[in-house]
């Protein structure tokens, strides 16, 4: 982590230490492994509606109640497993979000054997396959959802995906970094560490 003395980030960061961490460390890093993507997939899930500093504070509480973001233990969950987990206060406990997370977990796996990964299948909607780089220097200027977004959550609304509008889509694809929208002068672009 970087420090923060005389350093610009984006301006969603303040000071909170995790979204620090978080903004420096991860957002807008390439993800190439469907791991580290279904557990993306699981937050920004589970965000939707609520501030994603809660979801970071919960991360870990996410990790153990969803076997360490293991698709394949997820998508055999059943309905005890959904009692326990809208019990767990480690979580989010909303029952709707938590069997989503499960039948998620389900069309996570579907959609890796059509396509040999979940990243392959995100990177089918890029421009040559290539995360795109914007040149947002405000964060006025930076979208909430966009065509792309909405492509990608329509496709994956119609496979069954629950939880994963256009604007959750958009964050999810900052977030693992197929769109960059660090802002120009943010120290992730500039390289002033």
């Amino acid at each position: 982590m970087i420090s923060n003395t005389e350093v610009i980030r984006c301006g969603w960061v303040g000071n909170d230490p995790l979204y620090i961490k978080y903004h420096d460390d991860e957002w807008g890093t390439e993800v190439t492994d469907d791991k580290t993507m279904f557990e993306f997939l699981v937050l920004e899930s589970a965000q939707a509606g609520l501030s994603w500093i809660t979801i970071l504070r919960k991360r870990e509480g996410y990790k153990k109640a969803f076997a360490g973001f293991d698709a394949e233990k997820v998508a055999k969950f059943t309905d005890k497993d959904v009692e326990r987990l809208i019990n767990d206060e480690g979580i989010v406990r909303n029952k709707l979000k938590v069997k989503a997370t499960i039948s998620n977990a389900r069309l996570f796996l579907d959609v890796q054997k059509e396509f040999g990964s979940f990243c392959n299948y995100m990177k089918s909607f890029l421009p040559e396959g290539k995360p795109i780089i914007n040149h947002w220097k405000t964060l006025a200027e930076v979208p909430a959802s966009t065509p792309l977004s909405d492509a990608i959550s329509k496709d994956m609304k119609k496979r069954g995906f629950k939880f994963f509008g256009t604007t959750i889509c958009y964050a999810h694809l900052q977030a693992v970094g197929y769109v960059n929208d660090h802002l120009t002068d943010c120290i992730c672009r500039t390289g002033k560490k």
